[in-house]
């Protein structure tokens, strides 16, 4: 009787099965959309305890994130999508996945706070001293005006929010093939929407005063991701073949390496420490590299 058990290259993160469980996994994938975009608001509630994160973390993060992105990306999804439809296919569907967010960013450029004039200094709303500008008061400092501050927060908000859409649409994928793909897509995007979520708060807080303003805000621009996750069930849904999923795969690899080019490294190096948004690359890679070996 021939083996029919899976060999060790063919393993790993994707599963064994192309299509298996795929129905099962419909309730997981939107619980884990929800819960990448979660940490959006995440990201603001960490206002109420630290006044910003230190510029080292937030390099190394980001970094860490995009190097989670770039290896999932090649390493198991357009393998995967390859080994399912073939070269050409897949990377046709690997540039198309590309092609959609470069549109997406030109419609609406997506921005992190490293990118804005926010009032400098170690207080979110003042470049004074240390002992001004406390986390739970409002003082404006010579940066932006309230009302510029409040438009500048909003706008980060519709734009992260566009932005989600997608990165939803990518996790709901990648748990329908398995869930231990599905997991290592939401955490690099969970890490990610962490600064996104600070990104939506500062300006919105130090304009309103509103800790529960700012927070409503940054949680706005998160659901948008459970929505993009909700898009593609009702997508997907009729279309539930091992082909068109392999197709899925591949788009996903290139939105999450367009991601990963365009703002997660650059925003990076924006914090000005070369050498720790390098290790986080690196060490995301690792990790991520280190899961797919442990789980085949």
């Amino acid at each position: 009787m021939p083996d029919t058990r899976p060999s060790r290259s063919r393993a790993g993160l994707v599963g064994t099965a192309p299509g298996a469980n795929v129905h099962s996994n419909f309730v997981f994938a939107l619980v884990l959309s929800a819960l990448a975009a979660g940490a959006t608001s995440l990201g603001s509630l960490a206002g109420l305890v630290v006044r910003r994160p230190g510029s080292k973390f937030m390099a190394a993060s980001l970094g860490f994130s995009a190097g989670v992105m770039m290896l999932v990306s090649f390493g198991e999804l357009l393998r995967t999508s390859i080994s399912g439809v073939g070269f050409l296919p897949a990377m046709l569907a690997f540039f198309g996945g590309m092609g959609i967010m470069f549109f997406v960013d030109a419609v609406v450029p997506h921005e992190f706070i490293s990118e804005h004039s926010l009032p400098p200094g170690p207080g979110f709303c003042t470049d004074d001293g240390p002992g001004h500008g406390h986390r739970h008061g409002r003082r404006h400092g010579p940066g932006l005006p309230p009302h510029q501050l409040l438009r500048t927060g909003l706008m980060i908000a519709l734009g992260i929010g566009i932005h989600n859409l997608p990165e939803g649409m990518a996790t709901f994928a990648g748990a329908l093939k398995s869930r231990g793909l599905g997991l290592a897509i939401a955490s690099a995007i969970a890490l990610h929407n962490i600064p996104e979520g600070l990104a939506v708060a500062v300006p919105v807080f130090c304009a309103t005063g509103s800790w529960r303003k700012a927070v409503s805000w940054s949680s706005l621009s998160g659901a948008a991701e459970l929505v993009g996750a909700l898009l593609a069930a009702a997508v997907l849904a009729p279309f539930l073949t091992p082909t068109f999923l392999n197709y899925v795969l591949a788009a996903v690899g290139g939105l999450m390496v367009f991601i990963s080019f365009d703002e997660l490294i650059p925003g990076s190096y924006a914090y000005g420490h070369e050498h720790h948004s390098v290790a986080g690359i690196v060490g995301g890679m690792a990790l991520m590299a280190a899961s797919i070996w442990l789980l085949r």
